[in-house]
């Protein structure tokens, strides 16, 4: 009579049951009873996969010179869109907003911040925009914060329904079918607030440039120019 003996593949164990696992395979421990992880040397591979990250965004220029300059003539080119993003780090108790200044005519991200939903993330959004930017008129919704930061002269809160807030919110839908770390319902999200600036500044470098190259573009504005502005709050490993 041949026997054949039958090992498991993973722990080469022969305590094997038909049409199921064996009671002792490791995989199926509560993760505080499973043993060590016998590779120590890949335990730091997530770190150094952030670290390479951070090289990548080290290495952009300036989030200003993917922008177009506005046209002097033209009030309507420095009209502003903002708003705010929900999303999380970690876990969905950890919320991580995303703050976006979208210029109405040209559809790129003239700047964003990312924190909480204070006035004080509202201020430094502000601060951020560049000045022939921060001159013109801003639509947002009713969030309080936005009339505490913003000119009144150069704030208008109005609702979804008016449309005035349309290109921005619907620039937020783009970011959520882009990247799934920033989607409400998601299996995907970032473990630090490092990855998740990190991932949206690179989303906002590749973006803006990929609208120039459609039909019927203002291809006839030039590049802005002024590149002395402080971009300190673009730099990615501050914390918020």
């Amino acid at each position: 009579m041949l026997t054949i003996t039958l090992q498991c593949s993973h722990c080469q164990s022969d305590a094997l049951i038909r049409d199921g696992h064996a009671p002792r395979d490791s995989a199926y421990l509560p993760r505080a009873k499973q043993p060590t992880w016998p590779h120590a040397h890949l335990r730091g591979f997530a770190y150094h996969r952030v670290r390479l990250d951070q090289k990548k965004v080290a290495h952009l220029p300036p989030l200003q010179t993917t922008l177009l300059a506005p046209d002097p003539k033209d009030f309507t080119s420095t009209i502003l869109e903002l708003d705010e993003l929900w999303s999380f780090v970690l876990k969905k108790a950890h919320d991580s907003w995303v703050w976006i200044a979208l210029c109405r005519q040209t559809r790129q991200v003239v700047a964003y911040a990312i924190g909480d939903r204070s006035k004080k993330t509202c201020q430094r959004l502000w601060e951020t925009i560049p000045s022939i930017y921060r001159a013109g008129h801003c639509f947002t919704d009713f969030w309080v914060v936005y009339s505490a930061v913003i000119p009144s002269e150069q704030h208008t809160a109005v609702g979804k329904e008016t449309g005035e807030t349309a290109h921005v919110e619907r620039w937020n839908n783009t970011l959520r079918q882009r990247l799934a770390r920033f989607v409400r319902m998601t299996l995907s999200f970032s473990k630090s607030v490092v990855m998740h600036e990190a991932c949206l500044l690179l989303f906002l470098h590749r973006f803006s440039p990929s609208l120039q190259s459609r039909p019927g573009y203002p291809s006839q504005m030039s590049h802005y120019p002024n590149l002395a502005l402080d971009f300190s709050c673009l730099k990615v490993g501050i914390s918020h």
